[in-house]
């Protein structure tokens, strides 16, 4: 049995796959930054407020975007090398906060993510 998706999560559905049906490469890297960063907003909310459920699909959430960002890295480089390492930092984070959920790495990763996606969209 499927569940029934909130309003907001339906919005949220469509509008990402607006996004993503129009992007370059550079716009999607920026979408999964983008939708990493509020995924971890919205599991700290819902710890707070006592939603499980919540929690989980934004963990999921998370670690979707993230996984989607790590399928992106190519080559051998050294920049390749050091998304690798933060990537796959990001996601032992997620992942040990959906065992013993840690608000305050969570909240440091997303400032971190949220930081790098503003960087990206800077003019060069």
């Amino acid at each position: 049995m499927r569940r029934q998706l909130s309003p907001v999560e339906a919005y949220r559905r469509v509008d990402f796959d607006a996004r993503v049906s129009g992007a370059g490469p550079a716009e999607l890297v920026h979408l999964c930054y983008e939708h990493l960063v509020a995924a971890l907003g919205t599991a700290i909310h819902a710890d707070r407020n006592g939603d499980n459920g919540l929690k989980s699909r934004s963990l999921t959430r998370a670690l979707t975007a993230i996984t989607a960002l790590h399928l992106g890295v190519s080559g051998e480089s050294e920049v390749a090398a050091a998304l690798n390492q933060l990537y796959d930092a990001a996601r032992r984070t997620v992942l040990d906060s959906a065992i013993a959920f840690d608000a305050r790495s969570l909240a440091a990763l997303r400032a971190d993510f949220a930081e790098i996606g503003q960087a990206l969209l800077a003019p060069r």
